[in-house]
């Protein structure tokens, strides 16, 4: 349907409330002028855009300012109308809203699509612990967009399929807003897998007018056996979605006969002592199905819904799902916070202070310690999941976990201590292993000590973004000096895979570049995991590729212009130039008795590599010329050279005594060494000593080699 000003004036005035027409007439002839001329992807004008975003919202019953920040919704963002002008015509509540409401407007230039939405996502969060009327907004704004998604070109409609999956319907469903969820769940996996969504909708259909009929007679039965409740009961029909349906049959792997509660019948009444009264009813016409009974009403869901739940079988051996709720209860589980609009007298914008909100206040502190945004949208996405389990303490306290969440997560919904104090942890009365999978039902029982304290591997363990933030905030305040270190370790590791030589200008170049002040403070963010380094690799490698491209465009022809001579620097004779620095490089380390090669840099003398280095083999056709001849000069025996051994062992104690003591009893001295844990369970020791010829360190890694436990021992060229 074509949305206009007259369609929304109606539906205002036939509403209940009390609505400011003035106020939303003058917001409508804002952005009508605003955005005039412009025109949606469908050909409409614009304006039926933010027109049908207000009806949306006018369906909840939201007050003026809402319906007014719905229509000038995307003035900012889109026109020359500041929110300046906006917050003198119609107040700071309607600016606030549409500000919140608004993407971010600069991005640095080296930002990433990803980072960008991420950073979208927070803002919105931000707003929304201000006032929730923004996400409500923004909710309606998103249906929209989804209703007419099919005149965008195909990948954009993938794209804001997965964004809206992965964000707005989680978002909905913690808000409580079902019809919203589910209606957004729909579109978007019509769009993401046709095929499967199809073969769903064709299921349904096939057995429509049986199941129609089914379900006719399920009411009857039931009216007849609860017709003496006064006033009567309303007794409703319903059929699972097509999106909650295709979790079942391709995530879960069901088959379309194996899920119980496609059919459903909802019985709402006056009263919670009715509800109770319904269920034995209900238990007395059909038969339950076993563990199939929740009761939401003793235990609501954090979004607060409210029900009983249980599945049934008939004589028909048809299992369906009855649904037993109050009135109020329907109304929270259809509106979720927008019943406070449109059944209550609504609650003031602000949230801050609201219990029922807490959540969006908890995922925002949660993520005050990253500093990586990305790690915070994936935070976001995982607290916000829709499926939710249900841990008792032992005292009966209900803790409501996301699903997959482990006793690590457990310990730190608890409080933040008994987390960090953790030494094990008890389920039903029987020990279990950190990583056990919580499910609903599950009585824990933390152990802890005073001299405890987390272990790194906790955070692969840990599900939840507050177990993981907690854990991340301990390593960064209680041990900043392992941290440096483990960060360290880390780039090394990391750098050495990529072949790259960083020198300590490029880690700070790439410390600022991350917003860190010093190298220090980076290494030791990404030692408590502050900063994931795989995901800053990339601009790692375009900084580095950049930098040596620059140091390859500085003037050296006083290097090139030497006549034919032998030059000798160091351990090494270089043919062809005079008095030019020489270095060893550092991606191939070469030693005494290696066959070597040398390339002029540009400004920095000549390099001196392996032959059969990488960096060499990969040489480009145009550096040919650069590639000289050089030979180490006989005669120097007091020279030594720093040389690195990479070591994967079985971790076990006094490792790294052995292999020290076998450096010792070689005579070498040790210039620096790291250890650390494989993920695998292996230790890895990385270890530079000085040496004086290849065969020397040759010597040394075969008597590695024999230390019991180690797997591999092997020349590396980073120092």
């Amino acid at each position: 349907m074509l949305y206009t000003i007259e369609y929304l004036t109606e539906k205002i005035l036939e509403s209940e409330k009390a609505y400011d027409l003035e106020k939303i007439t003058e917001a409508y002839e804002v952005a009508n002028v605003a955005h005039k001329g412009v025109k949606r992807s469908s050909g409409e004008p614009y304006i039926t855009h933010p027109i049908a975003v207000a009806c949306i919202l006018l369906e909840f019953c939201m007050d003026t300012d809402t319906i007014c920040a719905a229509l000038l919704h995307d003035v900012v963002e889109d026109t020359d109308v500041t929110l300046d002008e906006l917050r003198k015509k119609f107040g700071s509540d309607v600016a606030n809203l549409v500000d919140g409401v608004t993407k971010i407007g600069q991005i640095p230039l080296n930002t990433t699509k990803e980072e960008q939405q991420a950073e979208n996502i927070r803002k919105i969060l931000i707003a929304m612990s201000k006032d929730i009327r923004v996400i409500i907004i923004k909710l309606a704004d998103r249906l929209h967009n989804m209703r007419t998604i099919m005149y965008r070109p195909p990948e954009k409609q993938r794209k804001k399929a997965l964004e809206t999956m992965n964000f707005y319907a989680p978002i909905a469903h913690r808000l409580g807003m079902s019809a919203v969820k589910e209606e957004m769940e729909d579109i978007s996996i019509r769009i993401l897998d046709p095929y499967g969504s199809k073969m769903i909708e064709d299921m349904l259909d096939k057995h429509k007018e049986k199941r129609d009929t089914f379900i006719d007679v399920i009411k009857e039965r039931i009216r007849d056996r609860i017709s003496d409740i006064q006033p009567p009961p309303t007794i409703e029909g319903r059929v699972k979605s097509v999106y909650s349906i295709y979790k079942k049959v391709y995530v879960k792997g069901k088959s379309f006969d194996e899920i119980y509660d496609i059919y459903a019948v909802r019985v709402i009444v006056q009263t919670v002592i009715e509800c109770y009264n319904v269920l034995g009813i209900i238990h007395d016409i059909f038969k339950p199905i076993p563990y199939r009974f929740k009761d939401y009403i003793a235990t609501p869901k954090p979004n607060r819904y409210q029900s009983l739940h249980t599945t049934v079988i008939g004589r028909e051996g048809i299992p369906f799902e009855v649904q037993i709720r109050t009135y109020e209860m329907h109304n929270t589980a259809q509106y979720g916070v927008a019943a406070h609009w449109k059944y209550k007298a609504g609650i003031s914008g602000k949230v801050s202070g609201e219990k029922r909100f807490d959540w969006i206040r908890h995922i925002l502190e949660q993520q005050q310690d990253s500093d990586d945004v990305e790690q915070i949208a994936d935070a976001i996405k995982v607290d916000l999941a829709p499926d939710d389990v249900y841990v008792f303490t032992p005292k009966g306290d209900v803790v409501t976990l996301p699903a997959g969440s482990t006793l690590i997560d457990f310990a730190y919904a608890i409080h933040t201590q008994v987390g960090n104090k953790m030494t094990g942890a008890k389920v039903g009365g029987k020990m279990m292993r950190f990583d056990y999978t919580l499910k609903t039902g599950d009585i824990v029982e933390i152990i802890t000590s005073s001299n405890a304290g987390p272990n790194r591997n906790w955070l692969d363990i840990a599900k939840t973004s507050e177990a993981r933030a907690k854990i991340r905030s301990w390593f960064k305040h209680e041990c900043r000096e392992e941290n440096i270190t483990e960060g360290m370790a880390s780039i090394e590791l990391e750098f050495r895979r990529n072949s790259m030589v960083p020198t300590p200008e490029f880690i700070n170049e790439l410390a600022k570049l991350q917003h860190f002040d010093n190298a220090e403070d980076f290494y030791a963010a990404i030692g408590y995991g502050g900063v994931i380094l795989s995901k800053i690799m990339q601009r790692a490698k375009d900084l580095y590729n950049q930098q040596n491209q620059e140091k390859q465009q500085q003037s050296s022809e006083e290097i090139i212009n030497g006549s034919i001579s032998r030059s000798r620097r160091g351990g090494v004779i270089v043919e062809g130039i005079d008095n030019c620095l020489v270095k060893y490089a550092k991606c191939c380390n070469p030693l005494p008795g290696d066959d070597i090669i040398g390339f002029i840099t540009r400004g920095y003398g000549v390099s001196v590599h392996k032959k059969d280095c990488v960096n060499v083999l990969n040489s480009p056709p145009a550096d040919k010329e650069r590639w000289i001849k050089v030979q180490w000069a006989g005669g120097l025996d007091n020279e030594s050279y720093n040389a690195t051994i990479d070591i994967i062992a079985e971790d076990r104690t006094a490792l790294i005594a052995d292999v020290t003591a076998a450096i010792a009893a070689s005579r070498l001295p040790i210039r620096h060494i790291t250890a650390h844990n494989l993920k695998n369970g292996n230790g890895n020791i990385i270890v530079t000593i000085e040496v004086a010829s290849v065969e020397q360190l040759n010597a040394l890694i075969s008597r590695i080699c024999k230390i019991t436990g180690v797997i591999s021992a092997e020349r590396t060229g980073i120092v």
